[in-house]
């Protein structure tokens, strides 16, 4: 499976987790067919601390699916950042992930945003596949 990133979208994921860095980022994607084409800011509420954890609310939750929901679109998934780190999902994310999204992942290094890719959750949810991640 493949999923499809408008420029802008691209664009703002970027800037989003450069913007919150040394923290994590979060938002949500939404789109229809495999295309993201837009993105919806959520706030990082991780009881963790933000630096190295993200949590989705309930909700933000339910104000991204509203949002999708107002664009005749889908909910896709959601994307965050890793500060100083690969973009590759942790086992946090593993812990935390919800079958049937996709999960984009930025990596900002020192402020500036790097690679980005993005995996599914397996239906066992024993793992992570990478997903082809492609401009539209």
């Amino acid at each position: 499976m493949a999923l499809r990133l408008d420029k802008q979208v691209d664009a703002n994921i970027r800037a989003h987790g450069q913007e919150t860095y040394p923290n994590e980022c979060c938002g949500a994607l939404i789109g229809n067919g495999g295309v993201v084409s837009e993105t919806l800011a959520l706030p990082n509420m991780t009881d963790e601390g933000p630096r190295t954890r993200f949590r989705v609310t309930p909700n933000d939750y339910r104000a991204a699916e509203k949002r999708a929901s107002e664009a005749g679109a889908d909910l896709l998934g959601f994307y965050h950042s890793h500060p100083d780190h690969p973009a590759r999902p942790s086992q946090y994310d593993l812990d935390h992930a919800w079958p049937f999204f996709s999960y984009v992942i930025v990596s900002v290094r020192e402020g500036v945003s790097g690679d980005m890719t993005s995996w599914r959750l397996r239906e066992d949810r024993s793992a992570f596949d990478q997903e082809d991640l492609n401009n539209a």
